[in-house]
């Protein structure tokens, strides 16, 4: 027998996965049928905001008669700038820029280190706490209004931004959402290397905590300032008009008699234009956090 005969089994063999791997590794194309769906669900994402505009668009007349518009008008910037002036709007988003960030950074922050702690530290009673704290999911946030406000009150902090602030500083949701993906996302024995190397544990949340948790906090921190951003029922109870966020000072344009359609449409499409904004500055960065998280997982 000779040597190629010996040696020709093993290539054929040899063969088989590498063509195995190629079509495993081969990019997925999407159909026609995928692209309609994808278009549809698009569209009817969309409407709402496109209607928006168009009905801040028209005057207040217009928007009563049958049928309604479906194309723009020509009244959008005269609408925005009454909205702007009646609610007074730029020193509201003012203050939903400085409410907003404060919570989003404060929680996503407190949030990690809550998380991190429930995930891969051990002390006493940590089972109990941690179902404490979802439990306080469950409890209605309206309950808390009057006892909170009564506090608030005995601060001195009446009409104050840190009002609003100070009781969303930490949610349970962001910590327990984070300590859901440390779990797994974080191998322990990372950590126990951090150790031995001497890193002290302010050098390990900063140098491998807050790495591996990147992708969870940078969802959590697109999701708690759309909530901040558009929380109503506590700052329209904490705040007045002469200090208002974007959605008090929007509560305005509905007073009187008979309330202008066309410039509260106007007022809601302003008080939207900075969530497009950060999404459309932000949001291949925060989608490719998840999908960073998705392939560590």
């Amino acid at each position: 027998m000779t040597t190629s005969e010996l040696t020709l089994p093993q290539t054929r063999e040899k063969k088989g996965p590498s063509r195995r791997v190629m079509g495993a590794g081969k990019q997925l194309h999407a159909g026609p049928v995928t692209y309609i769906v994808l278009t549809v669900f698009a569209l009817v994402s969309l409407a709402p905001l496109v209607w928006t505009a168009i009905a801040a668009s028209r005057t207040d007349r217009r928007l009563a008669e049958t049928p309604p518009p479906l194309w723009f008008g020509g009244n959008l910037f005269k609408n925005l700038q009454s909205a702007w002036d009646q609610a007074g709007l730029g020193t509201a988003m003012l203050n939903s820029v400085i409410v907003a960030g404060t919570i989003t950074v404060s929680t996503v922050l407190f949030s990690t280190l809550a998380g991190f702690a429930f995930a891969k530290l051990r002390f006493k009673f940590s089972g109990f706490l941690l179902l404490l704290t979802i439990g306080t999911m469950m409890i209605p946030p309206q309950l808390a209004v009057v006892p909170l406000y009564l506090w608030m009150s005995d601060l001195g902090w009446s009409n104050q931004l840190q009002t609003v602030i100070l009781p969303t500083l930490v949610t349970a949701f962001g910590t327990f959402f984070m300590r859901q993906y440390l779990v797994q996302a974080l191998p322990t024995e990372l950590i126990e290397a951090a150790r031995v190397d001497g890193a002290s544990s302010l050098r390990v949340v900063w140098h491998v905590v807050f790495p591996a948790a990147r992708p969870a906090m940078a969802v959590l921190g697109l999701l708690t300032f759309v909530f901040a951003w558009n929380d109503f029922l506590w700052p329209i109870i904490a705040l007045n008009q002469q200090n208002p966020t974007v959605q008090v000072a929007l509560n305005s344009l509905g007073t009187g008699y008979v309330p202008d359609q066309a410039v509260i449409m106007a007022g809601a499409l302003l008080g939207t234009l900075p969530l497009l904004i950060a999404f459309i500055l932000f949001g291949k960065q925060i989608v490719g956090g998840i999908m960073q998280g998705a392939i560590k997982g």
